[in-house]
């Protein structure tokens, strides 16, 4: 699905599960005024600030929200670069912009969360720098490997793997060692 038009025939709308429709952060939600849940779980949503801003407008009782498996949710299991800090400062920003959601990613939103983003959350906004020519060509990209540069060919290893089976024959335990007789 790459059009949502035809939602504007269901203003009494409450539950809308959008996911795995390679909607971008610029999707244009009619005026839902019901909505209480929404997920958009494994689409293209970049832009999270732009989305929620819209979401505000048109979703007033929006309670429930779901933006796993997109680029704006920082998700350590969908990415390598992203961490358990990075998903803290997403779900503050996204309380701060949404302040009436009870449930985010599947995770309710605690007390504590809640007075975090009112506190800190617009400062929570991830702003990347965008990377000039210059910076480009001043700062080849280049991936960090903890193996030497002679076996980074795939053909040049000398590494061996193998499988190792010992068998516990309870003879010469050292865990016993310790224990006397009149002990047991």
């Amino acid at each position: 699905m790459r059009s949502l038009e035809g939602l504007s025939a269901f203003r009494s709308l409450e539950e809308l599960i959008l996911d795995n429709n390679l909607l971008a952060h610029d999707l244009l939600l009619p005026g839902l005024p019901r909505l209480h849940t929404l997920t958009l779980n494994k689409n293209r949503i970049t832009d999270l600030e732009c989305l929620l801003n819209h979401l505000a407008e048109v979703t007033p009782a929006l309670e429930y929200l779901s933006l796993l498996g997109n680029v704006a949710c920082p998700n350590e299991l969908v990415s390598l670069e992203k961490d358990e800090e990075d998903y803290k400062r997403y779900r503050y920003f996204v309380l701060y912009k949404l302040p009436n959601l009870k449930f985010l990613d599947a995770q309710k939103v605690t007390k504590w969360e809640r007075e975090e983003a009112l506190v800190r959350g617009a400062f929570m906004k991830v702003v990347k720098p965008k990377a000039s020519s210059e910076d480009a060509a001043a700062f080849p990209e280049h991936h960090y490997t903890p193996l030497p540069s002679a076996s980074r060919e795939l053909t040049s290893h000398q590494g061996v793997l193998g499988k190792c089976h010992y068998i516990y024959q309870g003879k010469n335990s050292e865990g016993n060692r310790f224990i006397q007789d009149d002990q047991l």
